[in-house]
C-alpha cells in the first residue's frame, strides 16, 4: 500500500444555523487534534486518515469520520448513537469500519470495564469478561460491518460500547462516542389517587428510565389478566382495593413491569425475583417470587404451562411436585410469609421451561397472564477458537462454552488427557495438544458434569 499525501480544506457543517461564536473540536483517526477550534481545517492530508468534527459542549454528537480521499481510510461508524433496550432482552449494537492495512485483530470493549483489565491503558475483549460469560457474541454479516449482540441484559450492562482494530502500524482506539446502550425496567407509577363516598379513582402511568419510541403501543393487566381496551403509556380507572396493575410494550410482551397496588400494599399480586435464570446440568436452582393477597389464602403451588399435557384438564395447573418427571427433586420452601421458593436438584436440559406461582382464595385465583421465570438447564461443550499447527505439534486456543450464562463468578477446570490442567481457571485454555490428546471442561464443583471431550 502506498499512502498518498494531499492538501485539502474541510469544513464542518450543519443544516442549521449554529451560532457565531461556536467552537470547534477536529479529530483526526478518532483522536482529538488539540490546535484546531474553527469550522474549516486546512493542510496536506494522508489518505489513511480520517476526519471528524463536533462543536465544543456537544462532545457527544460529532460528525461520522470521512475519508479526505477515497474510502479505505481509517475510520469506525456506529449505526446507533444510544440504544434503549429491556432489562433481560438482547440487543445489537452495530458499526461499519475501514482500514488502510490489512486488520489483524478486531473485538468490542466497553471504556467502563477498565478495573476488568490486565493493563488499564489497554482495552480487553468483551467477551473474555466475566460479567459477560456466555451473553455475547460478535457476528460478521457482510465484510466491513460488526455486530456485537449481547443477551439476557442487566441493569449493569449499561455502558457505552466501543470498537476496535488493529492492523501492523496503527491501531484504531477512538476518543469519539461509541454506542451507549441503557438497560431499563418498566414501571407503573401512580400520578393522583382520588377518593369518592364509594369508589377510588387513580390515573396510572407506565414509564422507564430512557426514552422509548413516541409511537410505543402499551399494554395493560389487572390482576395479572389483560385489559384489553387500553393501549396508551396512561391509564385512568376506578378500582379495587384488591387489584393490582402492571404494564407492557407491545412487541415485548416478555418484559413486563412489576404488578403494584394502587393502594395499600395487600393487593392480588406476585413479583418473580428473576425474569430468567441460567443453570448447569446436575446442578440445583432456586426459582422465587414474593406475593400477597387481599383475601385468606387457601392452597398455593407451582406449576409450569410445558407440562400442561400431564394435567388431568389442560386448563387447570397441577403441582410441580406431582409431576412424575420431578419425583424427588422439588422442595418449595417459604423461609419467610408472602416470599416462596420452588428447589428443583439434579437438573436435566428437559427442565428447561417456564415456571409459575399460583395461589387461591375464597374469591380469587392468580393465574396470571404475566410471564414467570424461564429456566434454562445448559451443559458445557469445548470449542475450538484457534489453531496453529507446527512442525511436531499444534497450538490450540479453546474456550469452554454453554448456551447462557449463569449468574456469579464462575471457576473452571481442564482437562487434558483425563488429567486436571493446573493453574488454569478461566473458560479459556492455551497449550500445545499432539495428536491422540483428549481435551474437556467443567465448572469447579461439578466436575462430575463436564463437557464432551474434543481430540486433536
Amino acid at each position: 500500500l502506498h499512502v498518498s499525501t494531499r492538501w485539502a480544506q474541510l469544513e464542518c457543517l450543519s443544516s442549521c444555523r449554529l451560532p457565531s461564536h461556536s467552537y470547534y473540536i477536529w479529530y483526526k483517526n478518532g483522536q482529538q487534534i488539540q490546535s484546531q477550534t474553527s469550522s474549516t481545517n486546512s493542510g496536506n492530508f494522508n489518505s489513511a486518515d480520517s476526519f471528524s468534527c463536533a462543536v465544543e459542549g456537544h462532545e457527544d454528537f460529532p460528525s461520522p469520520p470521512v475519508c479526505v480521499d477515497g474510502q479505505t481510510c481509517n475510520r469506525v461508524i456506529y449505526t446507533d448513537r444510544s440504544i434503549c433496550a429491556f432489562k433481560g432482552s438482547s440487543v445489537d449494537i452495530s458499526c461499519t469500519y475501514s482500514s488502510f492495512e490489512t486488520i489483524r485483530s478486531k473485538v468490542w470493549f466497553s471504556p467502563e470495564r477498565p478495573h476488568q483489565w490486565q493493563s488499564p491503558s489497554q482495552p480487553e475483549d468483551l467477551s473474555e469478561d466475566s460479567q459477560f460469560a456466555g451473553r455475547v457474541q460478535v457476528l460478521e454479516s457482510e465484510t466491513g460491518r460488526s455486530t456485537l449482540r449481547i443477551t439476557d441484559l442487566t441493569e449493569s450492562d449499561s455502558a457505552q460500547y466501543h470498537f476496535k482494530f488493529t492492523t501492523r502500524s496503527f491501531e484504531w482506539r477512538s476518543s469519539l462516542p461509541g454506542t451507549t446502550l441503557t438497560v431499563t425496567d418498566l414501571h407503573v407509577s401512580v400520578n393522583s389517587l382520588h377518593r369518592y363516598t364509594s369508589e377510588l379513582w387513580a390515573q396510572l402511568e407506565c414509564h422507564s428510565s430512557c426514552r422509548l419510541p413516541a409511537r410505543s403501543s402499551y399494554i395493560w393487566y389487572k390482576s395479572g389478566q389483560q385489559v384489553q381496551s387500553q393501549t396508551s403509556s396512561t391509564y385512568s380507572v376506578y378500582f379495587n382495593y384488591a387489584d393490582s396493575y402492571s404494564c407492557a410494550v407491545k412487541g415485548h410482551e416478555d418484559f413486563p413491569s412489576p404488578p403494584v397496588c394502587v393502594d395499600g400494599q395487600t393487593c392480588n399480586r406476585v413479583i418473580y425475583t428473576d425474569r430468567s435464570i441460567c443453570a448447569f446440568k446436575g446442578s440445583s436452582v432456586d426459582i422465587s417470587c414474593t406475593y400477597s393477597s387481599y383475601e385468606t389464602i387457601r392452597s398455593k403451588f407451582w406449576f409450569s404451562p410445558e407440562r400442561s399435557h400431564q394435567w388431568q384438564s389442560p386448563s387447570q395447573p397441577e403441582d410441580l411436585s406431582e409431576d412424575s418427571q420431578f419425583a424427588g427433586r422439588v422442595q418449595v420452601l417459604e423461609r419467610w410469609r408472602g416470599r416462596s421458593t420452588l428447589r428443583i436438584t439434579d437438573l436435566t436440559e428437559s427442565d428447561s421451561a417456564q415456571y409459575h406461582f399460583k395461589y387461591t382464595t375464597r374469591n380469587f385465583e392468580w393465574r396470571s397472564s404475566l410471564p414467570g421465570t424461564t429456566l434454562t438447564v445448559t451443559a458445557l461443550q469445548v470449542q475450538v477458537t484457534r489453531i496453529t499447527v507446527h512442525q511436531s505439534d499444534t497450538e490450540a486456543e479453546l474456550k469452554c462454552h454453554s448456551s447462557c450464562s449463569p449468574a456469579g463468578r464462575l471457576s473452571y477446570v481442564w482437562f487434558k488427557n483425563r488429567q486436571k490442567v493446573t493453574g488454569v481457571e478461566t473458560s479459556s485454555f492455551k497449550g500445545r495438544v499432539y495428536p491422540g490428546d483428549i481435551i474437556s471442561c467443567a465448572l469447579k464443583g461439578h466436575e462430575n458434569y463436564g463437557s464432551p471431550p474434543v481430540c486433536e
